[in-house]
């Protein structure tokens, strides 16, 4: 078959180009904007309306991916007795962690967050994310397909998705308990999906804190390389 035949080239629909100085400033802007996002594990049980996390979703499904195939899969939980379940199957994996599945070194590197096993945020935040990865799925016609570069793609669009999160003025925890197969059950997803993170998300709870620790990062100079 001819691969070629189904190619056909659209002309560039929505690329802008700007002025130098107002460039930089974008950038600056929108380095100024991460820069004051924070992970955090004090949520609030406040709601947030559904339509809101709908277009944060779609937002992360603009994503650069293999052979645009969009091998993701966003379950969205926001029904009480489902992120019990979720809390009570994370927090089983978790203690296992915690008491000897991690090794020291791991828990070393953790200690400065302050994390344990108790998770109550996945049941006080009004919104679990459980971004999964699929190997295969179908294209618009229905047919079954083999999908590329999948960890690579669902990791491009879980940071646009954190993006979206903070643009609209919540905050976020990319939480992953190990390992996460309780998910596709709970979830109802196909058993060879893959779940990679499960993101938290709501406003802060009122006294929220986040460790002196998260504050550090690295300088450009250490993240970059030049050539």
């Amino acid at each position: 078959m001819d691969v070629t035949t189904s190619y056909r080239p659209v002309p560039l629909p929505d690329y802008r180009e700007i002025p130098l100085e107002e460039m930089r400033a974008n950038a600056e802007a929108f380095y100024a904007e991460m820069r004051a996002r924070h992970t955090v594990r004090d949520f609030s049980t406040r709601p947030v309306p559904r339509d809101i996390i709908e277009t944060c979703i779609l937002a992360a499904g603009t994503a650069p991916n293999g052979a645009n195939h969009q091998p993701w899969h966003f379950a969205v939980i926001g029904d009480p007795g489902i992120k019990k379940r979720i809390r009570e199957a994370a927090e089983i994996e978790e203690r296992a962690f915690y008491e000897g599945r991690a090794g020291e070194e791991w828990l070393q590197a953790l200690a400065p967050l302050g994390t344990d096993a108790d998770k109550p945020f996945l049941e006080e935040a009004p919104w679990l994310i459980c971004i999964f990865g699929e190997r295969r799925s179908r294209s618009a016609d229905g047919v079954k397909r083999k999908n590329y570069y999948v960890p690579e793609s669902v990791s491009i669009a879980t940071g646009l998705l954190v993006a979206a999160v903070h643009r609209a003025g919540l905050v976020a925890l990319t939480h992953t308990p190990n390992p996460m197969s309780f998910l596709n059950e709970i979830c109802g997803r196909d058993p060879h999906d893959k779940p990679y993170i499960l993101m938290v998300v709501g406003y802060p709870k009122d006294g929220a804190t986040i460790p002196a620790h998260a504050m550090e990062k690295k300088p450009l100079a250490e993240i970059a390389t030049f050539l």
